[in-house]
């Protein structure tokens, strides 16, 4: 609610349904106005990998860099399977132990 002047006296009125009430003290209201529009500018960084890299062939484009990353596929005595994932045509492949 914000404070405005009529001919009754000093008011608070809603914006979003136009309300007014004479009822609250105005001394407690202080009015702010809204900053100036600012333009909204888009800041695109290039974006870091989300996995480690290593060396490895792909297998599709023959591309020697890959991200890569452990999973436990089979059991808990089994060992774990390698994931790779080109960093270029973004094929995957798996290796296992």
């Amino acid at each position: 609610m914000l404070p405005k002047q009529i001919e009754d006296g000093p008011v608070l009125v809603c914006n979003a349904c136009g309300y007014a009430t004479k009822e609250a003290k105005l001394e407690e209201y202080k009015v702010v106005k809204p900053a100036k529009h600012e333009e909204m500018v888009a800041v695109i960084e290039e974006a870091k990998p989300p996995l480690p890299t290593t060396k490895a062939k792909c297998l599709k484009c023959g591309h020697g860099t890959a991200y890569w990353w452990l999973r436990q596929t089979r059991g808990a005595d089994e060992p774990t399977t390698r994931f790779y994932r080109c960093t270029k045509c973004g094929h995957t492949w798996r290796e296992y132990s």
